[in-house]
């Protein structure tokens, strides 16, 4: 199998984003979208190394309309009709690409120059069955398939589909598949220098569009609601998306914690911390995921009372101390431990959420999970450079309701050489509504 040490990225793609992404438009994600070009790169580049990485000979991925792999996008087969089968493998250390798509659609493939070969099925004949005999001419040590009971994104291949790869390969050759799970661990955790240009730019707007959103804030009245639909109404604006689910995003919550929800009708009060967690989705390919905290001063108060102060310092003590182990070669666990230790110092109570997860084309993406959980299947995953990730700086007290609060100042970073490195300058100091 070819080793892949280094990764050479092109810099075409950054050169013509300057014409785009960091022009002077109001708009900054107009127009078309760099993915088609960004992906032709990943899968020359970025495919190859994972495949070696997670020593793997060949993957195949079983495309359809309707309801389709989750990867279907990242290889090309986002558009399927009929069943199609892509193929990337090894042969003699080079590395190659190959479709098996239904005629018609097979053209329209050839168009993109994506792959190295694209074959026409005949409408009567199974891509499945020609990709199984393919498989039979080679002698792979391996063939693996997006089956995974850790990884959404990784586990495609419904139960049917199967059943008929099993039966096409037979018995004897039934025994090469294995769980692309790794794979596609390897393969999404690590973006191109120009993805991490683009979520740059995002991460700036999910950022400045909740500070204005504060601005808005009127105690008495404002809703949470109100801050989310202010919101809603900038990504309608840009014509951008959600990061995750609609309904849910933004949560704003000025009251107790509540998870992963909608934002709620409660009335924002003097003396509320609200917390805004956020993200959008760009040329809708990459995500953000962002929290901004605000502080409601009560009557006569110029600045936050010192217990809040202490919950906001510890928080971003927290954060800070995780962001001092996010390093090339660092588990996940390593960096949840990080935080705990400041967590136990500053009398936090414990909170059930992990330090923070991989994020860039969906908001917990795949790679290395930062908790420190027993049995967890990712945490003991090595962080490496340019992997993407959102976290947070947690303090959790109890208000004088008795109702928990929890400040999660969540931010994101990139792994580089030298450790982590944020995407947009971090929150110092709690937004003060007057």
């Amino acid at each position: 199998m070819i080793k892949i040490t280094n990764i050479l990225f092109t810099t075409s793609i950054l050169l013509s984003l300057s014409t785009s992404i960091f022009a002077a438009d109001t708009n900054i994600f107009k127009g078309q979208s760099p993915w088609p070009e960004i992906r032709k790169e990943r899968l020359n580049t970025m495919l190859p190394y994972a495949m070696n990485e997670a020593n793997i000979d060949a993957w195949l991925v079983v495309c359809r309309e309707n309801n389709n792999d989750p990867m279907a996008k990242h290889i090309g087969c986002e558009n399927a009709g009929k069943t199609a089968v892509f193929l990337f493998y090894f042969d003699k250390d080079t590395f190659y690409s190959l479709a098996f798509s239904p005629k018609g659609e097979a053209t329209a493939l050839k168009d993109l120059n994506l792959l190295k070969e694209v074959v026409e099925v005949a409408r009567e004949e199974s891509a499945i069955s020609l990709a199984a005999n393919f498989i039979k001419s080679k002698s792979f040590k391996n063939v693996a398939i997006n089956t995974s009971n850790t990884n959404p994104q990784a586990d495609g291949i419904s139960h049917t589909q199967y059943q008929q790869l099993t039966s096409a390969l037979g018995r004897k050759h039934s025994k090469l598949l294995i769980s692309a799970s790794n794979l596609i661990y390897e393969f999404l955790a690590v973006k191109l220098p120009a993805e991490v240009a683009i979520m740059k730019q995002a991460a700036a707007l999910t950022a400045k569009w909740q500070i204005e959103a504060y601005k808005q804030v009127v105690p008495g009245k404002t809703t949470d609601a109100d801050v989310a639909k202010f919101l809603k109404q900038k990504m309608q604006e840009y014509g951008v998306t959600d990061a995750w689910a609609p309904t849910q995003n933004p949560n704003v919550v000025s009251g107790t914690d509540r998870g992963h929800s909608h934002a709620t009708d409660r009335v924002i009060q003097a003396g509320d911390v609200i917390q805004t967690d956020f993200g959008i989705r760009v040329y809708d390919t990459w995500v953000t995921d962002i929290q901004r905290f605000a502080y409601v001063l009560k009557e006569n108060e110029t600045k936050p009372p010192k217990d809040i102060m202490h919950y906001w310092e510890s928080a971003k003590a927290g954060r800070d101390a995780a962001f001092d182990a996010m390093k090339a070669g660092k588990t996940g666990f390593d960096v949840d431990l990080a935080q705990r230790k400041v967590m136990k110092e500053t009398n936090s109570l414990p909170v059930m959420w992990s330090t923070g997860h991989p994020v860039g084309y969906v908001a917990h993406d795949s790679g290395p999970a930062l908790n420190s959980k027993p049995n967890y299947s990712t945490n003991q995953l090595t962080l490496k450079t340019n992997m993407t990730f959102a976290f947070d700086g947690f303090h959790k007290w109890i208000m004088q309701n008795g109702l928990p609060k929890t400040i999660s100042v969540e931010e994101m970073v990139v792994i580089t050489e030298d450790g982590a490195e944020y995407l947009i300058a971090p929150q110092i100091d709690l937004v003060l509504i007057k």
